[in-house]
């Protein structure tokens, strides 16, 4: 599945990504065409290592993408009561793609996730003293973030592992069931916390110069700052729908609609954004990738 049509000329890289079906994979493809990169999408599973093997040996690549995963659908919840079938893809398969990788030579771009923190004392919400990429996961109220948190730890151990940990992703596809402002502003009621978060469409194409850079390690793959659900649909009212309305409840509240714990955290960016200068906090990020090329208000004279 190459990319030549599109009139650009061909780059030195070529990429295999895992995850065609998904949300973050899907979008990588259309990235690479834009950029006039080859790419492939695998075709072997996770936990499939002979079959990872033969993709490899096919499609030669330069960098392979993990975009592939467990979230379960339409929430974590469905992994409370699927754990193996979690633990066959997020753990199993991850360090099996990470393993053969490695044995090829190869660097492994992964999107993991930051649902693996929440405030605590050293992270007060509201202080601005985010996690950073060193410290250890606090937040295991999910069997999904604890299923991603032994993954991460274990793929410490691999150096040619790039992992990026995304939070509650955003995109300018406002249609998109798994976009977090499509999520709030169709529930019934929403809490209102501050959040680290990642506007794909600015961090995306990120993820692509960090595969041509060949960085390694872990990143907190988040604009810098936080945001709340308040602020966010306040936003979407003020852009896109003036009549829009929402309600608040409390943590206590939404346990009892809820199956497991939600992760509230700030992630520190600084790591980014020192390797990429450019980047926009979270609430630049959301009005130049999402509400202004949205826009159905008028502007304000």
């Amino acid at each position: 599945m190459g990319s030549q049509s599109n009139g650009l000329p061909a780059t030195p890289f070529k990429f295999l990504i895992y995850g065609r079906t998904g949300w973050i994979g899907g979008l990588l493809g259309k990235i690479c065409e834009s950029q006039g990169i080859h790419y492939t999408y695998g075709s072997g599973r996770l936990e499939s290592r002979d079959t990872l093997i033969a993709d490899l040996d096919a499609v030669k690549p330069t960098h392979v993408f993990n975009a592939a995963g467990v979230t379960g659908r339409p929430n974590v919840d469905w992994c409370e009561s699927h754990k193996v079938e979690t633990i066959r893809t997020n753990v199993v398969g991850t360090l099996t793609l990470a393993d053969v990788c490695r044995e090829k030579g190869l660097i492994l771009i992964n999107y993991a996730t930051g649902c693996i923190f929440e405030y605590d004392s050293g992270h007060q919400l509201g202080s601005g003293d985010g996690f950073k990429e060193e410290d250890s996961p606090n937040f295991i109220g999910s069997f999904y973030s604890k299923t991603k948190a032994m993954v991460e730890e274990l793929l410490k151990n691999y150096k040619n592992v790039c992992t990026l940990r995304v939070r509650m992703p955003i995109s300018s596809d406002l249609t998109n069931p798994r976009n977090f402002i499509t999520k709030i502003s169709r529930y019934d009621k929403v809490v209102d916390i501050p959040n680290s978060m990642t506007i794909l469409d600015e961090l995306l194409p990120i993820s692509i110069e960090m595969a041509k850079r060949n960085l390694t390690g872990i990143y907190n793959f988040t604009n810098p700052g936080c945001v709340s659900h308040n602020e966010i649909l306040e936003m979407y009212r003020d852009y896109i729908d003036p009549s829009f309305t929402w309600k608040n409840f409390n943590l206590e509240e939404q346990a009892k609609v809820i199956i497991a714990p939600r992760s509230n955290n700030e992630l520190d960016a600084m790591k980014l954004k020192t390797e990429f200068p450019e980047l926009l906090s979270i609430k630049e990020s959301l009005v130049k990738y999402v509400f202004e090329p949205n826009r159905t208000t008028p502007i304000a004279a």
